[in-house]
């Protein structure tokens, strides 16, 4: 089955401020039922700021998924500007970070769903991985590609 591309633009409406970012939101979701150890779907955000970029995608996982996103956990040295809280669709939410999630991932968690889970394309970011990490046999190119 393919992926379907998202790519529609819906403002954040948090606290009646105009749309942080007035970008279209790039992500995809994977069709078919969550699978254990692999992402839901991808995200291309723009900049590494998480306070501009983390409204416009809850926005749109919330009205793909009708959903009620709760919290974002993501990892701490992968994005600049890091809040605790964002306004996103009217609420405050709950944003974690933590150095022992991968940094190409970022999970929501939504309320009475399972939690999704996206591959994040971080713009000028090739590769988070610790500098004493041993890269897989033969590999020599960036395992997350820049923007």
């Amino acid at each position: 089955m393919t992926p379907k591309i998202l790519s529609a633009f819906v403002p954040c409406r948090g606290a009646g401020a105009p749309p942080v970012n007035a970008k279209a939101v790039r992500f995809v979701l994977f069709p078919g039922p969550s699978r254990p150890d692999v992402p839901d779907g991808a995200w291309w955000p723009y900049s590494r700021d998480a306070a501009a970029e983390l409204p416009g995608l809850i926005s749109m996982i919330d009205e793909w998924l009708g959903g009620i996103t709760l919290r974002v956990s993501l990892h701490l040295d992968a994005w600049d500007d890091l809040p605790r809280h964002i306004s996103a669709r009217g609420r405050r939410i709950q944003v974690d970070w933590f150095r022992d999630l991968d940094p190409r991932l970022i999970k929501l968690t939504l309320a009475g769903a399972e939690d999704v889970i996206l591959l994040v394309v971080i713009p000028g970011v090739t590769d988070l991985r610790p500098a004493n990490t041993p890269r897989p046999y033969g590999m020599t190119e960036p395992l997350v590609g820049a923007s």
